[in-house]
């Protein structure tokens, strides 16, 4: 096959199909477009003939996607991080590569290779995390938080990682410390260009351009492409030039509509790249290391949330949220499959090593889909286990020895908050639990009685006097702990008014069947409130823009404490 519209035209339609299979078995696409360059390619049908010119169409959707990251960098998502995510991704980026590249110099590969490797086993995937924990509602539970800010450090430190690496082009033995530091200052000099280009350049031309679609989008792309061969002209790779040309337009307020009207060509290009990858897959066992793949598969799925886990066990953290925080780091990103790319066509690496981290990432992606879809029942079945990963608490616990009368609340974080206030300003005595450290820290700074656990903890039932409450509520709306509690009063005769939440009407039915005496059912709440302030902010305009002051207020006040 020799006509290259046909050739690309079938890699499509085949990995639209793959692309079926793989979404009705949960898993990502990425992997439907490496297994269709595994079906298509030398190891296949042999299909794949004009690599070359595949490969090159490819590397537009490489630069389109760091294109579309520079787009996306919002410094205030940086500084929102907060200290917890930051340790977190810092020290797993930092232990990962270093025993990483330990566990690979075993091997016999060369040090710059093992670098390399080791560097890629450090990033996940943000876009597969963030749709499976979207999926399951958890993006802003406590370890839904962690493990977006760890992931978001670690794509900062991917694209340094790419702007370094990628300055050691036509290196093949370089000296490492004055490649370094000469990157640095090229990368340094390209920021300033790129930064003294979107603050005084491009705001006019796009001015004066956003009324056509067409030309904010052709426009857009020359721009990228433009600033692309400047960091090529220089000795960059092209990724790196289309990342600061997304920079740049960053501040523009039209980056949305040009994120919308590029995201699509990225993806078809995208798409070619992990086709050509997989299509350039070596197996033979003279080549590729399977032991190799073994090992650093289960470094990748196992050691890599050990490291989270002990890192955050050291923070002051419960043990299941460091187990499902750490189970977001299973698999390697798609960065780390651009990182390899990178140095392949660096010369850096031989295709054997990208053979080996691409397999590694089909492995990892695959089973690591799994383990987060099924975090809650892995947890219980391990949860007696990891007592190793959980640091006794060493905050200053006061036991409310005589205390009656008084509302038990679980959980501080959103609904939380707000029930503590309005419980304190009926003057009602209140103890919190939580397991959240940040958030515990606070409880004691404001005087709060509160105690570090989770409501799964038979212990706490004692500590918190909860025969003696007049209420109970849990903010958490898991229905497994909420189930696990409810049992746990039963067992221990406490019958005391017990409010759970729920975030299905299926989990508010089945609270209510298990005897739970009121569910608060957020949406519902919701629409009742807002309901209420239409009606008030349509009888009185004027007080509309008061109540969204203080709104906002109270949102930017509670963002940046919670982080």
């Amino acid at each position: 096959m020799n006509n290259l519209f046909t050739e690309i035209g079938l890699l499509i339609i085949v990995a639209t199909l793959i692309a079926i299979i793989t979404h009705f078995l949960r898993q990502p696409a990425i992997l439907a477009y490496v297994l269709t360059g595994i079906l298509l390619g030398p190891l296949g049908l042999k299909i794949v003939q004009q690599t070359e010119a595949i490969t090159q169409l490819s590397s537009f959707g490489i630069a389109l996607l760091l294109f579309l990251v520079g787009l996306e960098l919002d410094l205030v998502k940086l500084r929102a991080i907060g200290k917890p995510s930051l340790v977190l991704g810092l020290g797993q980026v930092v232990f990962t590569a270093t025993f990483g590249y330990l566990i690979i110099r075993l091997f016999g590969i060369s040090s710059l290779t093992a670098w390399y490797i080791a560097v890629a086993l450090t990033f996940s995937s943000t876009i597969i995390i963030v749709k499976l924990l979207s999926e399951k509602k958890v993006l802003d539970s406590l370890h839904g938080r962690l493990a977006v800010g760890m992931l978001l450090v670690q794509d900062f430190l991917a694209i340094l990682a790419l702007i370094i690496l990628g300055g050691f082009a036509g290196y093949k033995n370089p000296n490492i410390g004055a490649t370094i530091i000469f990157t640095l200052c090229q990368g340094l000099l390209l920021i300033i260009i790129a930064w003294l280009a979107g603050r005084w350049l491009l705001p006019p031309i796009f001015n004066r351009l956003a009324h056509s679609y067409e030309l904010l989008f052709l426009t857009s792309i020359s721009w990228c492409l433009l600033f692309a061969g400047l960091a090529s002209y220089v000795g960059f790779p092209i990724e790196i030039g289309a990342f600061l040309a997304g920079l740049a337009l960053a501040p523009l307020p039209y980056n949305l509509d040009i994120k919308a009207k590029v995201r699509g060509i990225r993806d078809f290009f995208l798409t070619l790249f992990f086709i050509i990858l997989g299509s350039q897959l070596i197996f033979e066992p003279n080549q590729v290391s399977w032991l190799a793949i073994i090992v650093l598969s289960l470094f990748v799925l196992i050691g890599n949330p050990l490291i989270v886990m002990i890192i955050l066990g050291l923070m002051n953290y419960r043990k299941r949220t460091s187990f499902l925080v750490g189970l977001t780091v299973a698999q390697i990103s798609e960065f780390s499959l651009i990182l390899m790319g990178l140095g392949l066509r660096l010369g850096h690496i031989s295709p054997a090593d990208a053979s080996l981290v691409t397999i590694i990432g089909v492995i990892t992606i695959t089973i690591s889909t799994y383990f987060i879809t099924w975090d809650e029942k892995i947890y219980r079945w391990l949860s007696p286990y990891l007592n190793i990963f959980e640091k006794s608490t060493t905050y200053d616990e006061t036991e409310p020895a005589t205390i009656s009368g008084h509302v038990v609340i679980f959980g501080y974080h959103r609904l939380g908050e707000h029930v503590v206030a309005a419980l304190q300003k009926l003057g009602n005595p209140i103890v919190v639990i939580d397991f959240n450290p940040v958030a515990i820290r606070h409880l004691q700074q404001q005087k709060i009685p509160c105690f570090y656990g989770d409501m799964t903890d038979l212990e706490l039932l004692e500590k918190s006097k909860m025969h003696n409450a007049s209420l109970i509520i849990s903010t958490n709306s898991d229905i497994f702990d909420n189930l696990t509690l409810l049992q746990n009063l039963k067992l221990h005769k406490i019958k005391v008014p017990f409010y759970a939440t729920a975030d299905t009407w299926h989990d508010a039915r089945d609270l209510y069947r298990a005897g739970v005496d009121y569910v608060i059912f957020p949406h519902y709440l919701a629409g009742v409130h807002f309901s209420h302030d239409l009606i008030e902010s349509l009888a009185h305009h004027e007080q509309l823009q008061v109540d969204k002051a203080k709104h906002l207020a109270e949102l930017e006040h509670r963002y940046a404490r919670s982080r």
